[in-house]
């Protein structure tokens, strides 16, 4: 039900002059609670109305952007952070050495194959697009490893093409196929077909275009006469994971609701029926538990990476046709105070026996250890670099004794690592580009916080001493959904801050992964006010150790994390000096209607549900706004080509807040054009961290000219 909008009573008087924000949007009752949305109109950017407000906060944006003095000197030293170039970990195939590299310099990562000591690369984004909007989204080489899927998109839409290249010349022989986002790619063998993950076309959607299926796709043919495999009858909100064997045997379909933390599983014999019409049977169905397949050539049992009986993770070994998790056997169990990332299998003649590589986290920090892949007895750790994150664990597709992973943490940029397993040394991949120096003058701690239930909370600080002492300008950051877990990672907006005598901080709240699949459920739905409750604490937390100086404390998040730092803003104003929210979730009450919203309903509940709706609105930072409230410096960052988390959230937050506040610091809104939520080139993250740590520094009262070490 809708009734009249609220009568425009005029803007509250304020200390800024900002652009005109009619209070005209609708009244509507919910569930029986009447909720204004004073700002619906700035939901539409082809609104004549939005385009002119839109282009006011550009001009009012660039006025307060002319006054940050340490903008320009930050802008080339983040370039300087991030123009060390970087590789992801080889995905070794038929002799060849495919990864993603960046070498110094350069703008956006290639692809690359490396063969016979050799380096050359096989697609450069660039030479498609030299405005460098057009990124490279995903890639799966032929089990061969004569053949290569890549996806491209533009405008950071992530509206990937997707194209099947020769890996010798480079030349397209297959695609474009459109509509397909980040699609995993399953090769069959001779790298004569795949299954892919494709939406339907809006006219067999209802216009939503939301719904996927699996499809078999025979290279070379028209993407029009691909065969349906799975996907029908489904809810429109089903993500979908496809992968097969490197014999072509087996294929695996996995479906998960939205970003549910659950998995359904099905398997299939393709040597019974074909590839073309698999006899898919369950294999995980109707289990609360996440679970990843680890596929090799040769048979045997499937070997898993579940949450199943194990919120934790645990490895596991089942027959293809196993019903369900009660018929897996545990082969390395959930070990106390670790998370379960990633395993992988080294079997190769040079071993004495077959290794698993396990690969866990210890309070978000990254530990490797070895077991014996028959038994899952231990055999071993692989001490890494410091305390901080591995990913992209990968092995040769035939037996090895090799394993490649990226390594990083606060303030080393990532790395690749070679693994052998025979002589137990670990070394940089000779492949990728000369590893960079750790980042001098930053220590990191981490700290245990007390929320207000008592739950410890985690929280890395990077500082210019390594202890608290004398208070500091601070930024507290998190993510806190999903389950994401902010581990160690190269941080480079950081790196100057604390030189200049900043303090930057990291919080692990509950809805992140941290601490394993229960630490994500007790920060969800009806958990949500547990994430923002650790926030606070760890904010107070800052302040009472004198890590942080009162009155100098801000606030930085993204995307799910802009939703935490909005809430913050929105909960205590009065305990933030500043605040930067970007491509941020804000009007919680419409999240499902605009971009992936409705994938999300798991994670936090719908706003057709009574009680979830309730829940939703008393945190919705948006209908949170107070008039007449003092609100710290805020800044808004935007993207228009986000399709994940529509701009939409931050126009209608920004005139909310320039017309509510009275505060001394200024709202203002970044859009940037030509970019998304995702991947975008290094020169445009290095003025988007100069900018957001420039506003920050302005209003938090630090020189970022000034470098501890000089």
């Amino acid at each position: 039900m809708t009734v009249s909008p609220p009568r425009d009573t005029g803007p509250t008087p304020a200390r800024h002059s900002y652009p005109a924000a009619p209070r005209s949007g609708p009244v509507e009752v919910l569930h029986g609670q009447p909720v204004a949305d004073p700002y619906r109109w700035l939901e539409d950017p082809q609104d004549p109305a939005t385009a002119v407000w839109s282009a006011a906060q550009d001009l009012l944006y660039a006025g307060e952007e002319a006054r940050w003095a340490d903008r320009e000197a930050l802008r080339g030293r983040m370039a300087e952070l991030l123009g060390g170039g970087g590789s992801g970990p080889p995905v070794a195939r038929g002799g060849r050495e495919f990864h993603v590299r960046r070498d110094p310099g350069r703008e956006l990562s290639v692809l690359a194959v490396r063969e016979g000591g050799r380096t050359r690369v096989l697609v450069d984004p660039l030479e498609a697009d030299p405005s460098g909007t057009t990124v490279l989204d995903a890639w799966e080489p032929s089990w061969e490893g004569g053949l290569v899927a890549v996806q491209l998109s533009s405008g950071g839409t992530e509206h990937s093409l997707l194209r099947v290249l020769d890996a010798v010349t480079g030349e397209v022989v297959d695609g474009p196929v459109d509509r397909v986002r980040r699609s995993p790619v399953a090769w069959l063998p001779k790298g004569r077909a795949f299954y892919y993950v494709r939406r339907l076309p809006p006219e067999r959607a209802g216009g939503a275009a939301r719904h996927r299926r699996v499809y078999l796709h025979k290279v070379g043919t028209p993407a029009d006469r691909d065969t349906e495999i799975f996907g029908a009858g489904r809810s429109e909100t089903q993500y979908y994971t496809v992968a097969t064997s490197p014999d072509g045997r087996l294929l695996v379909i996995g479906a998960n609701e939205g970003t549910a933390p659950r998995t359904d599983l099905w398997t299939a014999d393709l040597t019974v029926t074909g590839p073309d019409r698999p006899g898919l049977r369950r294999f995980q169905h109707g289990t609360d538990a996440r679970t990843a397949v680890r596929l090799r050539t040769g048979g045997g049992p499937l070997l898993l990476r579940t949450t199943a009986g194990a919120p934790r993770g645990r490895i596991a070994a089942a027959r293809p046709d196993a019903p369900g998790p009660g018929h897996w056997r545990t082969l390395v169990g959930e070990q106390p105070g670790t998370v379960l990332q990633d395993f992988a299998v080294l079997d190769g003649p040079a071993l004495d026996r077959p290794l698993l590589v396990v690969v866990r986290t210890r309070h978000a920090v990254g530990e490797m250890t070895l077991h014996d892949a028959r038994s899952g007895a231990p055999a071993g750790t692989v001490t890494l670099p410091g305390r901080g994150s591995v990913t992209g664990l990968t092995v040769r597709q035939a037996p090895g004794h090799e394993a490649w992973f990226a390594y990083a943490d606060h303030i080393t940029p990532t790395t690749v690592l070679h693994y052998d397993a025979v002589t137990g040394q670990l070394r940089p991949w000779a492949g990728g580009p000369a590893a960079a120096a750790p980042a001098a003058g930053v220590k990191v701690t981490q700290e245990v916080v007390r929320s207000r239930d008592g739950t410890a909370v985690r929280m890395f600080v990077m500082s210019p001493e390594g202890r608290p002492g004398r208070p500091r300008p601070a930024v507290l950051t998190g993510y806190g959904g999903f389950g994401a877990s902010m581990s160690p990672g190269f941080t480079p907006q950081a790196v100057p801050w604390v030189r200049a005598g900043g303090v930057y901080a990291v919080a692990c709240v509950r809805g992140g992964g941290e601490e394993g699949d229960e630490w994500h459920r007790a920060g969800r739905r009806e958990h949500k006010l547990n994430t923002f409750e650790d926030f606070d604490a760890a904010a107070d937390h800052l302040l009472q150790a004198r890590w942080a100086a009162p009155g100098r404390l801000g606030v930085l998040g993204s995307s799910n994390g802009g939703l935490l730092a909005a809430a913050a803003l929105t909960r205590r104003p009065e305990t933030y000096a500043a605040v930067v929210c970007a491509a941020p979730l804000l009007d919680m009450v419409r999240y499902e209607l605009s971009g992936m919203g409705a994938s999300w309903r798991d994670e936090y509940g719908s706003a057709e549900d009574p009680a979830d709706f309730v829940r939703l609105l008393a945190y919705s930072p948006y209908h949170r706004v107070r008039e007449g409230t003092c609100y710290p410096a805020v800044l808004l960052a935007v993207f228009d080509g986000d399709t994940r988390v529509d701009p939409a959230h931050a126009r209608k937050m920004c005139a909310a807040l320039q017309w509510a506040g009275t505060g001394d610091g200024p709202v203002v809104l970044r859009t940037e054009r030509g970019v998304g939520h995702g991947t975008r080139g290094a020169s445009r993250s290095a003025r988007l961290y100069a900018d957001v740590m420039a506003f920050l520094a302005h209003h938090l009262g630090l020189d970022l000219t000034k470098d501890g070490l000089a």
